[in-house]
């Protein structure tokens, strides 16, 4: 993402010029390929949450053992220190109710956990796949298209000392309430500017199986690798 050259770099007949994307676009790239590694190192997790209703408020506990022995690691190091980090614990308070709105981890976990194996062995497929996520989530930050703006010019020094000033009218009370009725008339049937969340059951996604475990670890690998380059 941040030096797409490496792409090309072992090919005997590179093409002439590389399309990069901008800056805010590779900050998105970037936070696209954070998502997908950990919708694969916590594929399956909803299978492992518990929703004790004994208390007056529902308690919900994650399954650590459940989850790992379901994934085939569970001797591993990395990931059992991310499970058991404050950070993971509230990750399961805010996305363990079962009843809540969706966003696109969800739908990675639940829906495109094939689709992200199926893309390990292909770079083409993979960058693609990063950058539609990139732009949903750009979109996601920008709802609306933005709006060009009028700028007024700046008056040149000295414009003030002119005689020749145009005297400013007198405002009409009438037109200017008529004027604020139509705004308000058009605000009242206008879409709210906030999207509202709508709320559905949380779906789990597809259970883990054999295949799955490999994936697991491979991304959890990976994301160990990523871990010890950033120190």
């Amino acid at each position: 993402v941040l030096d797409p050259a490496l792409q090309i770099a072992d090919l005997a007949f590179p093409p002439s010029s590389i399309t990069t994307s901008t800056l805010r676009m590779q900050d998105m790239e970037v936070r696209a390929v954070f998502l997908r590694l950990f919708a694969q190192v916590l594929q399956g997790y909803r299978c492992c949450l518990q929703l004790i209703r004994v208390h007056p408020e529902p308690v919900i506990r994650f399954h650590k053992a459940s989850f790992l022995g379901q994934r085939g690691l569970v001797e591993d190091d990395f990931l059992t220190k991310v499970l058991e980090g404050m950070a993971f614990a509230g990750f399961v308070t805010e996305r363990g109710p079962p009843y809540r709105s969706l966003d696109l981890f969800d739908e990675l976990v639940a829906y495109d956990v094939h689709k992200i194996q199926y893309e390990e062995g292909t770079q083409k497929y993979l960058v693609k796949h990063v950058q539609e996520l990139a732009e949903k989530l750009y979109r996601n930050e920008n709802p609306y298209p933005a709006v060009s703006m009028h700028k007024v010019q700046r008056p040149t020094e000295g414009s003030y000392l002119r005689s020749q000033h145009k005297i400013f009218p007198l405002l009409d009370e009438s037109s200017i309430q008529w004027i604020l009725d139509q705004a308000a008339a058009k605000l009242q049937n206008a879409p709210p500017a906030v999207r509202s969340e709508k709320k559905c059951m949380v779906p789990p996604g597809p259970p883990i199986g054999p295949r799955d475990r490999l994936a697991g670890a491979a991304a959890v690998a990976g994301g160990q690798n990523e871990m010890q380059c950033q120190h």
